[in-house]
């Protein structure tokens, strides 16, 4: 519901475990002293600098800001609010605890918003100053201290807590357990910055270069590097920790657990569809409450339709409010493309809102709409990203905010959870399924293995097609994970830049590093021992996914980021994790289910699945998820592939994008990146566009226009041989 920026100011003790702040603090809300102190000039400077910084990224919050600067001018914390929950002033942020000792800025909603007030205010009479849900971080804080206030914390959040109680100096940075909200942090000589985006810093002092290594090795994607040097993400389920006696650490609160292969559970179909099915409704259900009109984000998928269906029959049957209205009838948002393309699921969208009798509103994203708004997608996103159904998501987000709406539903976690990708397969395939031995694939080992290899084909062939890189004959790897990780880690790099677009210094650099590692090396000891003999092979693909893939770039360009660009909040019940715990812990086999009747009806192949993907469709993926739902949707989506939500790779020479490309990759401007071949850019341009066009040619134009956004819009310097050493250090 927020964006906002902190700055700590630490001595090189403090970094090293020793604190210097030990002055109480000054209640400051909004750079006014309530104290009765004077501000100083450092003081002043400090509150105009946190002030350019939240105005950078006032488009997180455009409804009200706040800035607070502790009296030892250590600590300043500033908050740019977009109002969801509380709308009088008494929401503003920085919050502050009733003696002025706990101060905190707070991104994102927490639900059971109603069970855990009254819960701190009878149990533990904690005197609330508000009715915001962000004032939870505090009271919890509070009661509970840290980590274990954290436990009682659910939904998608990213908060800066500062303690100064007496005896007490220490910060806390968290982020939710899925990564939803963004956190990031950098130092600058003894300035500790954290802010929702890096953009955030530039006025602090901040002077970005690249992280040649961490694009080079993928490691912006799996670990909690950046594409910026220096610039470091707080990991999904982890809090920074400053205080006096260890200085800076970053500490894991929370983390996925997946059945025990060798001892399942004993529960039976019936329950387990019931079991999915009641936590799903409730994490609907609470992610209902807000004090604004919430819509929905519906697709032509199972996922957000069985979203919009739970929505309907709560507001009809249970009368729950949808936001601030009691109403019957949800609006949803759904995005089109052109229908030729081959990529448009508008039609299935329109066919579900009639059946649950809705109202759709639709945004038709033509290739004139992705040339006009590729730049402004990258710079609010700060990454690249295969495809361009980040920029058709980032026009899709202008909608609600065009119709009043502040808060959407949204799909995203399903396919994470049960399965839904068609990279999980053969996985799924590699070992029988001790939790279900009566299945037929658990019986019949050679039709597994059979299976397995035609799935492992086929899902060579999609990749191709789709322009990503399918490995064949890569060398050898050995890892503790086991072979299903190494293989795991082939699909998880698919999208990843291939040597050719890099310049020759960076490939020569790159060659020593087999990427593989990267993916690997970012699980500790603990988890990869647990792939190696405790997971079966799908719920190692599926953690893996969850902690790489879903964080860094799915949650980023195709959620917060571009949602945020237009002050929109998503809400996802899907990664809720009372719900994803408990589907966790069921077995494979109800995720994936295999089904010898391939030639039944699953609708239009889409832009992915061709006629020969046999195997692959061979399984009915979230069936579990399709059992539960079953209720709220139609005959089509229960019965439909999935079809992943992509852009159009072909379009035609001398269009808008060919022109947006051509204006935007000059030789002068990807030269000045420092790290890109100029010459693979410039083959690329001949080649993909057309009706011959070569798909991976446009991903790596792509890739490549939005380096050179970011170069420009950022200022980042041009990036030489010396970066590589940089970031070692």
């Amino acid at each position: 519901m927020c964006g906002f920026s902190a700055c700590i100011l630490l001595s090189e003790a403090s970094i090293n475990g020793h604190s210097s702040c030990t002055e109480r603090t000054c209640a400051r809300c909004n750079g006014e002293i309530k104290c009765g102190h004077e501000a100083n000039g450092a003081a002043k400077g400090l509150t105009a600098d946190l002030k350019a910084s939240i105005n950078l990224i006032n488009h997180r919050g455009p409804d009200d800001s706040g800035i607070w600067v502790s009296a030892n001018e250590q600590v300043g914390l500033a908050h740019c609010r977009l109002s969801i929950n509380d709308l009088s002033s008494a929401g503003r942020q920085p919050l502050h605890s009733s003696g002025n000792q706990i101060h905190a800025v707070v991104n994102g909603e927490i639900y059971d918003y109603d069970r855990l007030r009254r819960e701190c205010e009878t149990v533990h009479n904690y005197p609330f100053q508000s009715d915001s849900d962000s004032e939870l971080v505090l009271a919890l804080y509070r009661i509970h201290g840290a980590p274990d206030f954290l436990t009682h914390l659910r939904g998608e959040f990213a908060f800066v807590l500062y303690d100064n109680r007496e005896g007490t100096q220490r910060v806390i940075a968290a982020r939710d357990r899925y990564g939803i909200k963004p956190l990031v942090y950098t130092r600058i000589g003894s300035k500790l910055l954290i802010a929702s985006e890096a953009k955030a810093f530039l006025p602090l002092g901040w002077k970005p270069h690249w992280d040649v290594r961490a694009i080079a090795d993928a490691g912006w994607m799996f670990d909690d590097r950046t594409l910026f040097r220096g610039v470091r993400k707080v990991l999904p389920g982890h809090y920074l920790d400053i205080n006096e006696q260890d200085g800076l650490r970053q500490v894991k609160y929370w983390d996925a657990e997946y059945e025990d292969k060798s001892k399942p559970e004993t529960r039976t179909i019936d329950e387990m569809i019931a079991g999915v099915r009641e936590r799903l409704v409730e994490a609907v259900r609470l992610r209902l409450r807000a004090d604004v009109p919430v819509g929905i984000y519906l697709s032509g998928g199972i996922d957000s339709s069985a979203i919009a269906g739970i929505v309907t029959e709560l507001a009809r049957n249970e009368k729950v409010k949808i936001g601030n209205e009691e109403a019957t009838r949800v609006t949803c948002f759904s995005v089109a493309f052109p229908e030729t393309s081959g990529f448009d699921e508008s039609h299935i969208a329109e066919r579900t809102a009639a059946w649950l009798g809705v109202k759709t509103i639709k945004k038709t994203v033509t290739e004139d709409t992705l040339a006009e708004d590729f730049e402004d997608a990258v710079f609010h996103c700060e990454h690249h990203h295969f495809d361009l159904n980040f920029v058709a998501k980032f026009a899709l987000s202008t909608l609600p905010q065009e119709h009043g709406v502040k808060v959407v539903l949204t799909g995203e976690g399903a396919d994470e959870h049960f399965a839904g990708y068609p990279y999980f397969p053969g996985e799924f395939l590699r070992e029988a399924d001790e939790a279900m031995p009566n299945s037929q694939l658990s019986q019949n080992n050679d039709l597994r293995n059979d299976m397995f290899k035609s799935v492992q084909r086929e899902m060579k062939g999609i990749w191709q097609k789709a322009g990503a890189t399918a490995y064949n004959d890569r060398p050898a790897f050995a890892s503790i994970a086991g072979v299903g990780a190494t293989d795991m880690s082939d699909n998880l790099l698919a999208w990843h830049p291939t040597a050719p677009i890099f310049a020759t210094w960076l490939q020569n650099l790159q060659s020593i590093h087999d990427c593989r590692k990267t993916v690997l090396n970012s699980h500790p000891s603990d988890v990869q021992a647990k792939m190696r003999s405790r997971w079966h092979p799908l719920h190692t693909a599926m953690y893996m996914w969850n902690k790489n893939s879903l964080a860094n770039v799915l949650l980023s360009c195709l959620g917060d980021r571009t949602e945020m660009a237009h002050s929109v909040e998503a809400r996802t019940p899907f990664l809720d994790h009372h719900l994803a715990e408990y589907v966790n812990r069921l077995p494979p086999s109800v995720k994936l289910r295999y089904s010898a009747d391939t030639a039944s009806d699953t609708g239009e192949l889409g832009p992915i699945w061709t006629k020969s993907s046999v195997a692959l469709q061979s399984l009915d993926e979230k069936w579990i998820l399709r059992q539960a739902v079953r209720p709220y949707i139609t005959d089509e989506l229960y019965k439909r592939k999935k079809h992943p939500f992509l852009a159009p790779t072909r379009w035609a020479e001398g269009g808008p994008l060919h022109r947006k490309f051509k204006t935007l990759l000059t030789q002068e401007a990807v030269e000045k990146l420092g790290f890109v071949n100029w010459e693979t850019i410039e083959e690329a341009m001949e080649i993909a566009w057309g009706e011959t066009a070569d798909p991976m040619a446009f991903r790596r134009l792509v890739y490549c226009g939005a380096w050179v956004t970011l170069s420009q819009r950022m200022g980042v310097a041009k990036a030489d041989e010396s970066d590589w050493e940089a970031t070692l250090q």
